[in-house]
């Protein structure tokens, strides 16, 4: 009878656990939805809450009204145009080097046009979505030139690390360089005796000292643990791409673009210098060196904060040029009004790129193209 009972009630039992198991695995996948699309929800928000923060913050500084006068007064818009072809021709340089490069992977040649193409898509869409650009581009010449993912991916980062690198040797010239005006600022204002304050506190440093050290420590000793794998992981995929540089046929001529291309970057800020009369006088004054020192201040601090997530580098670049150029005695209006100007005209020749780009693409699909005869 007992025997009976059981055999009579399993079905159920096994009814009810496969209905238990169903409701998890629901569960599952409604949890997994959610956690992907808030993730991907807050790289976009976060990003943008940033951007319209710090502008809102930056307003709140300055005298908005004063910073309107300062742009419909003054400023010689023929130096911002010719700025905007600057930006234009330094990003079909990267373009040409990124070709370079991905030809040096074995990836097959694209035409200049589609070279210059991957770079203006990317930029202007990390105007809306942040990294949505690079992902873009890597999919763009993956499917387009049918070619690894993978291999793309590792080209773009050593693309990266090309700017890396000259972001900090950039980096470590202006600090010597603009050494004496950096000082001034120390010992002249509130907050730079605080910075100068702190960067003497010993204890600063051995605590840095102590997270590089637990860093080092967890990434070598632990590898079995999975964010280490994964850090492991993205290193070893950032060493790749970077070491096609070294292995390529000419690499000299990768170095030469990438110094065209920073170049170019440079010419960008020094030239807005003669749009507008407060910065046109640092260039006629020879302990600037006729403006070269704040341009490359005011350059390296905004390459800087293109770190910082935003659309486009609004809000952290304007902050920074806006700071970079009190540095040199301006006010925080006239370096504020700077900053709208050339960020807003930058981000008008890329929107206009941008949509060449959207057209050229939806004009030749996916087919192939004829290769240009560049050489590896």
């Amino acid at each position: 009878m007992n025997n009976q009972s059981s055999t009579a009630i399993s079905p159920v039992t096994d009814a009810v656990n496969k209905t238990d198991q169903g409701n998890n695995r629901k569960h599952d996948i409604y949890k997994d939805a959610v956690k992907k699309y808030l993730g991907k929800g807050l790289r976009y928000i976060v990003p943008l809450g940033i951007s319209v923060g710090l502008i809102l913050w930056l307003f709140h500084k300055v005298n908005y009204h004063e910073v309107m006068k300062i742009i419909h007064e003054g400023v010689n818009f023929w130096w911002i145009i010719a700025m905007m072809f600057l930006t234009m021709l330094s990003h079909m340089i990267r373009g040409v080097r990124w070709g370079f490069q991905l030809r040096a992977a074995g990836v097959k040649s694209m035409t200049r046009v589609c070279e210059w193409v991957t770079i203006w898509g990317a930029y202007a869409l990390n105007l809306l979505f942040p990294e949505l650009g690079e992902a873009w581009r890597c999919v763009f010449v993956s499917r387009r030139q049918k070619a690894p993912l993978s291999t793309v991916i590792g080209t773009d980062i050593g693309d990266r690390g090309s700017d890396l690198v000259m972001v900090l040797a950039l980096t470590a010239l202006a600090l010597i360089v603009a050494h004496p005006f950096l000082m001034d600022f120390l010992h002249k204002y509130a907050f730079g005796r605080e910075v100068d304050h702190l960067t003497d506190d010993p204890f600063l440093w051995i605590g840095l000292g102590i997270i590089i050290g637990a860093f080092w420590t967890i990434c070598h000793f632990f590898k079995t643990i999975s964010w280490v794998k994964k850090l492991n992981a993205n290193l070893n995929r950032i060493w790749e791409g970077f070491k096609v540089i070294f292995t390529m046929k000419k690499w000299w001529l990768y170095i030469i673009l990438t110094f065209a291309i920073w170049t170019c970057y440079f010419l960008q800020t020094y030239l807005c210098f003669f749009a507008f009369p407060f910065t046109r006088s640092l260039i006629t004054d020879p302990h600037t060196s006729y403006g070269l020192i704040p341009g490359l201040v005011v350059f390296v601090f905004g390459s800087i904060s293109i770190g910082v997530p935003s659309n486009g580098g609004l809000g952290p670049w304007n902050l920074a040029v806006m700071f970079a150029l009190t540095l040199f005695g301006l006010s925080s209006a006239q370096g504020t009004a700077f900053s709208i100007v050339v960020w807003s005209f930058q981000a008008m020749m890329i929107i206009a790129n941008g949509l060449f780009a959207a057209a050229y693409v939806a004009i030749t699909g996916k087919r192939d193209t004829q290769p240009t005869q560049s050489p590896q």
